[in-house]
């Protein structure tokens, strides 16, 4: 099977079970972005050498794979069966959150992203999920169904900010304060 296919030159792409729509389509902004979120991580994940933690990115990023085919199924019932995202899933960026805000100390002011390159892309990978989230929220607008992936996607942007910090922390560099300019 070759990879092209040629059926998009003409501005148009396929949803699962084959509605065709501009490519730009809200939906097709959407789990393009979420792609685009998931290629920064997993060069984030390529920057982590804890095994614990990169199972855990990697783990993200079979969500966020769920998360770009629920994007990318047409409305209502699915020809195929998709994956879901739970209420567990959200839980679970909860909860690793505070286990690295339990060894954080208290957050003064704002901070610039750098200092590291993993704290770096963290911080990457925070800005994309949000406008990822952004693009979720004008199409939850439309249909209550996405409404979880939202969430979910919410949680995760903070779970960039807090895992950048845990980063300068695990790397033994200073958070870099941002001071405005008088």
């Amino acid at each position: 099977m070759k990879i092209y296919t040629k059926t998009g030159d003409k501005g148009t792409t396929s949803l699962l079970g084959g509605t065709r729509v501009p490519k730009y389509d809200p939906r097709i902004e959407a789990y393009g972005t979420v792609d685009e979120l998931n290629s920064f991580l997993g060069l984030l994940a390529d920057k982590v050498s804890d095994a614990s933690m990169n199972d855990e990115l990697r783990g993200i990023q079979t969500l966020l794979f769920t998360i770009g085919s629920r994007l990318a199924a047409e409305p209502g019932e699915s020809k195929f069966p998709l994956p879901e995202i739970k209420e567990e899933d959200i839980s679970a960026l909860e909860l690793a959150m505070d286990r690295m805000d339990d060894q954080l100390t208290p957050l003064r002011n704002f901070i610039l992203p750098g200092g590291h390159p993993s704290v770096s892309q963290a911080h990457i990978c925070r800005t994309v999920c949000r406008r990822a989230e952004r693009r979720v929220a004008e199409l939850t607008s439309e249909n209550e169904g996405y409404s979880i992936l939202m969430r979910y996607l919410n949680r995760l942007s903070d779970y960039f900010f807090v895992l950048s910090r845990y980063l300068m922390k695990i790397n033994q560099v200073s958070e870099i304060p941002w001071k405005p300019r008088q």
